[in-house]
């Protein structure tokens, strides 16, 4: 197996992971949020992240094949488009990681201070742990993502 084939099947897999957390979430979201005004306040953040991570997830899932098979071809029959195309693409994919670790880190410091500063067992205090989990999963899931992104945008570059 090539380094893209690496890169493309760790990707599908690394999307099905953001899926089937997502869908964890959402179950434990919903069984929770009878339970109490935290739960209650919890299961906002906790779903609305979970839902961007069914679209992101699914969507990385659904369209790794694809992009094995273009950079398979252009690989094989036109590595010019890798300096035009490729390179390009996960350049501008590195640089939304880069990004996205800012807003989760500001997402999860929102959590936390919602978590200190509102009343005990509030609405409010259960919003900002269920913005500090979700904030925190998806930064070390991106994280992951990042790490194989960075190997494959090395390779390109060495091509």
């Amino acid at each position: 197996m090539n380094t893209a084939e690496t890169y493309f099947h760790a990707e599908r897999w690394g999307g099905l992971m953001f899926v089937a957390v997502a869908v964890v979430v959402i179950a434990v979201a919903a069984w929770t949020w009878r339970h109490s005004a935290f739960w209650r306040g919890a299961a906002g953040p906790l779903i609305l992240a979970a839902l961007v991570q069914l679209g992101v997830g699914g969507s990385v899932w659904w369209r790794s094949p694809q992009d094995l098979a273009r950079v398979q071809h252009i690989v094989a029959n036109e590595r010019v488009r890798l300096g035009i195309e490729e390179i390009p693409r996960m350049q501008v994919v590195m640089n939304e990681f880069a990004r996205n670790r800012w807003i989760e880190f500001a997402l999860a410091a929102a959590g936390i201070l919602l978590v200190i500063l509102a009343p005990q067992s509030s609405v409010w205090q259960g919003a900002g742990a269920g913005l500090a989990v979700q904030a925190a999963m998806i930064f070390l899931l991106d994280g992951s993502a990042e790490r194989r992104a960075a190997g494959y945008l090395s390779w390109l570059q060495s091509l």
